[in-house]
């Protein structure tokens, strides 16, 4: 038997806004890829570095195979995640920083959700610490959270070691799924007074938030959402987009 489950509340812009800002949090947690933009920017610059030539046509040959594999659920989406990182190893790191750069000036920029960066910026200037979490590799999200004025010390993102400024293929971490609660509890960040994610690889985290709350949810994560009494919110660009 099929459980049916009744769709959870959505908050109003100006509520979403009044309800985080009400819960007075010292720590705030942020996803980013779907939930400070739209789009997918880990699977976007993944293929404009291949298009464009960044990587070699082994890597992109490797990647291109376990993407496919991926989507065939026999690669695992940390998995995935990894390699969508360790596909830059031998590049140097300045090169992949300016690369990030100009990917997220003239693909992902103008995505951003203004209700989430007035938000953040709410948040900042009532002393709210803010952390970015992604499974997309870490050159693409502290360029873009560089938007929100939130700083690379507190991103936690798919990240390889650097050695004297050549990239390796040694994963430090892939923060997904359980991982992101994970990478959250080693960075000193157990229990985030507010949690923001759009999708169910965000679930875990949402889940040892004080309060949680998903922006722009995936089918899967509106599901969670109403088992959970979790309440939603959507940005404005995504409602123009759609039929919610």
């Amino acid at each position: 038997m099929t459980t049916l489950h009744t769709a959870p509340e959505q908050f109003t812009r100006e509520e979403f806004h009044q309800a985080v800002m009400a819960a007075n949090p010292q720590v705030a947690v942020f996803d980013c890829d779907g939930t400070l933009w739209t789009g997918d920017a880990g699977y976007g610059f993944m293929i404009w570095s291949i298009e464009s030539g960044l990587v070699s046509r082994n890597a992109a040959d490797w990647v291109d195979t376990q993407y496919r594999l991926y989507l065939a659920g026999k690669v695992s989406e940390a998995e995935m995640c990894g390699e969508m990182v360790q596909m830059y190893a031998e590049l140097r790191e300045d090169e992949l920083r300016k690369a990030a750069a100009t990917y997220f000036r003239a693909h992902i920029e103008a995505n951003i959700f203004p209700e989430m960066r007035d938000l953040i910026a709410s948040l900042q200037a009532a002393g709210t610490e803010i952390w970015a979490v992604s499974s997309t590799n870490n050159w693409v999200i502290e360029e873009g959270v560089e938007r929100f004025g939130i700083p690379a010390s507190r991103v936690l993102a798919a990240t390889v070691r650097v050695s004297n400024g050549l990239i390796t293929s040694e994963l430090l971490d892939v923060p997904t799924d359980d991982g992101k609660a994970e990478s959250l509890a080693r960075a000193g960040v157990a229990k985030p007074d507010c949690v923001f994610g759009n999708s169910i690889h965000d679930e875990a985290m949402l889940k040892i938030a004080k309060h949680a709350f998903p922006v722009n949810p995936t089918p899967a994560l509106v599901q969670s959402a109403a088992e959970r009494g979790w309440t939603v919110f959507y940005p404005e660009l995504v409602l123009k987009d759609s039929k919610i």
